[in-house]
């Protein structure tokens, strides 16, 4: 028979690790902290399978390089017992939307406005690791998008929201705008109660989409998604998607500022997090003119800065191609002898865009060199090749 003494020592035991996890957590500024098991996810392995057997995650080839383990956590690390998952709050000051209204200026998304969002989440777990592991004598393994863990099904397990029909988290106090992070630990803690799914029959999130990524509620098409677009998928893209994207350079809120439970949320308290003036509407012509030393000055500290100089600049290419404004023509002529395959192409393709036909086929034709492959491929769309 077991000793109830030792049972109730046990689960005070839980209780006062749990207590003391979630009195750090909100000592580092989180706004959420909640405990699930690492079993608690048994349909997430086959959803990503799903994802993955249909082509949906496009060329991010690690997804399927790491399936086993993102699919089931004790892959990841067979000795965790409890997972905890935090959430900080990033809610914009305003709708994010309202930028697309202006196509001389460049929309960047709400998350990447300021301080790239992992180094700040990524210190403050270390430090509550830290102290957690000193409390409990327990091992414990901190991640921030640095391994092949499913944050959001987590998440969802642990109570702090749900997934929505956008299959990003939504949560009822702070509605689309939580950065996630996660503590794995050999300590056996309290979990929490999984929220359950408050979407209904609503489909705004869907609805929202520019081009329709989202193949049926709950599934996501990444080919199509304009942040896979923008900040994954490397070399040109697709030449129907180009004129959907507008102006948005680097990811897309559209699915998630479109959500009805964002009336709940609040704006974030985290300075690092508020978008820096110079990053709310930064103009295109300025952008276009960012060399790689100007770019890295500029994006120091950003998240952006990890696409790179070269698939940053053909993203804004596009939106310039997009905006209507004859004045970005010399700029974008400037770039048709970038270094960058990818940016002379986009540059082309934004002539074409910009210029009237005649003005477009005398270009071409002062131009007078040989492109390679995939300047030639743009000129063809063109039609002047």
């Amino acid at each position: 028979m077991p000793d109830d003494r030792a049972i109730d020592k046990e689960s005070k035991r839980r209780r006062m690790l749990t207590a003391f996890l979630r009195d750090e957590a909100r000592t580092q500024g989180f706004d959420l902290c909640r405990v699930t098991r690492p079993d608690a996810i048994p349909e997430a392995g086959i959803r990503l399978y799903q994802f993955l057997e249909q082509g949906y995650h496009g060329t991010m080839a690690w997804m399927e390089e790491t399936r086993e383990r993102r699919g089931d956590p004790n892959m990841l690390w067979g000795d965790v017992r409890s997972i905890a998952v935090f959430g900080l709050n990033y809610g914009p000051e305003e709708d994010p939307r309202g930028i697309l209204e202006k196509p001389d200026k460049a929309a960047i998304s709400v998350y990447a406005r300021n301080r790239d969002y992992h180094d700040i989440i990524k210190g403050r777990l270390k430090e509550i690791a830290t102290r957690f592991a000193a409390r409990s004598q327990e091992d414990v393994k901190v991640f921030v998008d640095t391994a092949p863990v499913m944050e959001k099904p987590l998440a969802a397990a642990a109570g702090l929201g749900w997934q929505g029909k956008h299959t990003n988290l939504v949560s009822r106090t702070h509605g689309s705008w939580l950065f996630l992070g996660s503590m794995f630990t050999t300590a056996d803690l309290e979990p929490d109660e999984a929220e359950i799914d408050h979407c209904g029959s609503c489909r705004a999130c869907l609805d929202a989409c520019p081009t329709a990524a989202f193949p049926a509620p709950y599934q996501l098409d990444a080919r199509r998604c304009i942040s896979y677009l923008t900040i994954e998928h490397k070399g040109p893209i697709d030449p129907e998607l180009r004129p959907l994207i507008g102006n948005r350079i680097y990811g897309c809120d559209d699915c998630l500022a479109a959500c009805p439970w964002n009336k709940f949320a609040s704006a974030a308290a985290e300075m690092k997090l508020i978008a820096r003036d110079d990053l709310k509407e930064p103009p295109i012509a300025f952008l276009l003119g960012l060399d790689d030393a100007a770019f890295r000055t500029f994006f120091s500290g950003s998240p952006l800065k990890r696409i790179g100089r070269d698939r940053f600049i053909r993203n804004v290419l596009i939106a310039a191609g997009n905006s209507g404004e004859r004045g970005l023509i010399p700029a974008c002529c400037g770039l048709t002898g970038d270094p960058s395959a990818v940016v002379r192409g986009m540059a082309v393709w934004a002539l074409a865009r910009l210029m009237t036909t005649g003005e477009f086929r005398n270009f071409a034709a002062e131009r007078g060199d040989e492109p390679d492959a995939d300047v030639r491929a743009e000129w063809m769309m063109a039609g002047v090749a």
